[in-house]
């Protein structure tokens, strides 16, 4: 069994990574300064799950504080290096750039060389489909990602480079996975599924940045830490999408399928659309399919469903968080 080092540990997409390595019985060694980008009650409902499995060790610990995290590298002999600790989000990056940048850029080099100093070889960092702005669909890895449209996409870039220049320079073996939209039980809240499920339900006006025909390659929460999993083999320097390689699906289904699930009529607040925000994400996933064997399990139609079904079953939880 190995031991991984996973960034994040109490985020949406890291929690489930976390999850599905703890039942392969690997041993993970979790990081996350619980900031409060968003309600840390929900932080605190994914590592109190965590915590009850065998072979999870957790620090509260920022990324961005080299000194500690180099004693943490001190304290264990890792097989590899999982990062997902990011500060996410596109428009609230337009508000605080600098804070993304030091997260995002320097917190990524700090774990880059903390893995160089301590001989650890193998890394993963998380990306995202942000960064095909202005690119034809569907995206492929080796399209230029010259036009960052918010300051979380440009920081994403500047991370992609460092983790390609310490393979280049330190023989660092690389996996940069691009997630496209992820979504799934116990997601994000400042993201559309959690918000849009909580107002319908709760009888709030949606807010709705735009018409509702921007479409996104929604890809169920499992299936992405699945395929995070999966890109732990050796593959010397790769990008790889991450998405539902579907159609993609225009927020006006979303919440059509979120109306049939809750049995409730939604009320939409129209809002002008963010200018950071894409129009339209479709991946190509020809290429994890090809290294990774990887793809996605979960139809979209069925994962909105398990993500009401969480809904419900945790009302009293989803009722106290603040969107």
């Amino acid at each position: 069994m190995a031991k991984y080092l996973l960034t994040g540990a109490a985020g949406f997409i890291a929690a489930k990574v976390c999850e599905q390595l703890l039942e392969q019985k690997h041993t993970v060694v979790a990081l996350d300064n619980l900031n409060d980008y968003y309600d840390v009650r929900l932080k605190h409902w994914r590592l109190d799950r965590l915590q009850k499995g065998r072979g999870f060790i957790f620090y509260p610990l920022d990324i961005e504080n080299l000194v500690a995290l180099d004693k943490v590298f001190g304290a264990h002999k890792f097989d590899a290096v999982i990062n997902l600790a990011a500060r996410a989000g596109v428009r609230a990056s337009l508000k605080q750039p600098e804070l993304y940048e030091r997260t995002n850029v320097l917190g990524e080099e700090n774990i880059l060389e903390c893995q160089r100093k301590h001989g650890v070889k193998k890394h993963i960092l998380a990306s995202s489909s942000s960064l095909y702005a202005g690119c034809p669909m569907p995206f492929t890895e080796d399209q230029p990602v010259e036009a960052p449209q918010s300051p979380y996409a440009e920081t994403k870039k500047k991370a992609e480079q460092l983790a390609r220049t310490y393979h280049d320079k330190h023989g660092l073996d690389v996996s940069i996975l691009r997630y496209f939209t992820v979504f799934g039980p116990a997601g994000r809240p400042d993201m559309a599924p959690f918000r849009f499920i909580k107002w319908i339900d709760e009888g709030r006006p949606i807010t709705l940045y735009g018409d509702g025909t921007q479409a996104r390659d929604f890809t169920y929460v499992d299936d992405i830490a699945r395929g995070t999993i999966l890109a732990l083999k050796p593959l010397g320097c790769e990008i790889i999408n991450l998405g539902g390689g579907q159609n993609p699906m225009t927020l006006k289904a979303v919440i059509s399928l979120m109306e049939r699930a809750l049995g409730k009529k939604a009320k939409l607040s129209l809002r002008p659309p963010s200018p950071a925000d894409m129009k339209e994400t479709w991946a190509d996933i020809s290429k994890a399919r090809r290294l990774l064997g990887w793809v996605p399990e979960t139809s979209a139609e069925e994962g909105f469903l398990h993500t009401v079904e969480w809904h419900m079953a945790n009302r009293e939880l989803v009722q106290s968080i603040k969107t």
